[in-house]
Order: structure tokens, then C-alpha cells, then sequence
């Protein structure tokens, strides 16, 4: 398949797919950036001892977590709530952080109740208030819970950015596309997109691999 693909096409078309690339890589990376802080904040709401922040962080993860990417994205794009008429990329940014806060929400939750009660009656003990525990003794444990999950999230959040191109934001699937739609070669155009979405979510194993060996190194089981 390699020997019968058209390089020159390849070549010509190669510096518009990586511009889609750094599009994509963008709005990913701010997406969970966004969506990370948000999910945080869920999980401390689906954590907490007030009934009725815990109902709404619960509603609101079930929602969410049940709506299909793209039907948000249309959503957002087309018939944005209060009037509000977004821009492509700022309804994808917008999708993409919805989505992801909902799913890193779980992640965190999941952390908060595995971290060891034990060091957290210790560090009541010398006297941490909520703010302190929270600082220096959940979160340094709950990061090397979660990083395996966290990471897997992010690649996946990654792969979902592609969605973005249905409401024509011009990342890395949208110039495939429309590549594939004048030149009609599909290894050419869609098969390099393949490979440098590849190269992306490569990334981000690599850095998975990373903090693993990091953890290992310390002695510590993750994943």
C-alpha cells in the first residue's frame, strides 16, 4: 500500500494536515486543561457532605457522560442557550471541556476514595486544617492514583476531538477531509491523518509510560 501512494500529493498536502495537527493538539490540550479544573471542582461537589451539591454534581455527570459528543457540539454550535451564538471553535473548546469534565469528575472521585484515611486522621492530628489536607496530603496521593486513568482519558479526549470538524472548526480531521474531497486519495490525505493522530496520542502514552516509571522507581503501585 506504501509503494503505490502518490508521495507528491503527500508532500504537497503535508504542511496544510500539520497545521490542522497543531489545531487539534490546541484545542485538545485546552480543552483538558479547562475541563480538568472544572472536573475537579465536580468531584469535590459529588464529595461533599451537602446533599443537594451532591445531586447536582450526580445529575450533572449523568447527563453528560449519557450525550453523545456530537449531539453536544450541534447543540452548542447551532441552538446555544440564552441567544448565545458561538463560534465554531469556541463551541467545539466548549463541547470538548463539557464532555471531559464529566468523565475527569469520576476520575477524581474515585481517587478521593481510595487515598488512606489513616493519613488524613494524621494530619488532622498536627493540627491541617480542610485546606491543608487537601493540599498536602489528598492531592500529592490522589495524582498517583489516577495518573494511568487520567492520562487514558486524555488520549481519548484527543481521538474525540475529531468530532470538532463537523461544525467545520479547522483542526486536523476537517483538512483530511476536505483533502480527500478534491484529491479523492485516501492513504494520501485520511491515511496521514491517521498516522499523525497517531503521533499525537503517542505523546501522551509516552507521558503515561513516564509517570509510571516514575512511580515504580518510588516504590509506588499505580494503575
Amino acid at each position: 500500500m506504501v509503494a503505490l501512494m502518490n508521495w507528491q500529493i503527500v508532500e504537497k498536502n503535508l504542511p496544510t494536515l500539520l497545521n490542522g495537527m497543531g489545531l487539534t493538539l490546541f484545542i485538545s490540550l485546552l480543552a483538558l486543561v479547562i475541563a480538568t479544573v472544572f472536573g475537579f471542582l465536580i468531584a469535590l461537589m459529588r464529595t461533599s457532605n451537602q446533599p443537594l451539591l451532591r445531586r447536582i454534581a450526580a445529575t450533572y455527570n449523568w447527563i453528560v457522560r449519557g450525550l453523545p459528543v456530537m449531539i453536544l457540539l450541534f447543540l452548542l454550535y447551532y441552538s446555544a442557550p440564552f441567544g448565545l451564538k458561538l463560534s465554531a471553535f469556541s463551541a467545539g473548546l466548549l463541547g470538548l471541556t463539557i464532555n471531559g469534565s464529566a468523565f475527569i469528575a469520576e476520575i477524581f472521585r474515585s481517587g478521593f476514595r481510595a487515598v488512606d484515611q489513616g493519613q488524613i486522621e494524621a494530619g488532622k492530628a498536627l493540627g491541617y486544617r480542610s485546606g491543608q489536607i487537601m493540599w498536602f496530603i489528598k492531592l500529592p496521593a490522589i495524582i498517583k492514583i489516577i495518573s494511568p486513568t487520567y492520562v487514558s482519558n486524555a488520549i481519548a479526549l484527543l481521538k474525540e476531538s475529531a468530532q470538532v470538524s463537523v461544525i467545520t472548526v479547522p483542526d486536523l480531521m476537517l483538512k483530511a477531509s476536505n483533502l480527500y474531497a478534491t484529491t479523492y486519495r485516501t492513504w494520501e490525505t485520511l491515511g496521514v491523518a491517521a498516522v499523525l493522530y497517531l503521533i499525537l496520542c503517542s505523546l501522551f502514552m509516552i507521558a503515561q509510560w513516564l509517570l509510571e516509571k516514575k512511580y515504580n522507581t518510588m516504590g509506588i503501585t499505580v494503575g
